[in-house]
């Protein structure tokens, strides 16, 4: 097995997971209320996916 002689800096690991970074959830409008939710989701507002029910959604009390 591999044994390092010298220990590797900060700045080369970093550049190492430089790519690991948090992004953006990629957000869409729902087709059948228009509200805004997370790509490939059910939509929290109406419970539809891909203009299908997918969730039934009690009416506001």
């Amino acid at each position: 097995m591999a044994h390092p002689k010298r220990r590797q800096g900060k700045a080369r690991t970093a550049k190492r997971r430089s790519h690991d970074k948090a992004v953006v959830p990629t957000l869409a409008v729902c087709s059948h209320c228009g509200a805004w939710h997370v790509y490939h989701t059910v939509c929290g507002e109406c419970g539809y996916y891909r203009g299908k029910i997918a969730i039934v959604k009690d009416a506001a009390v």
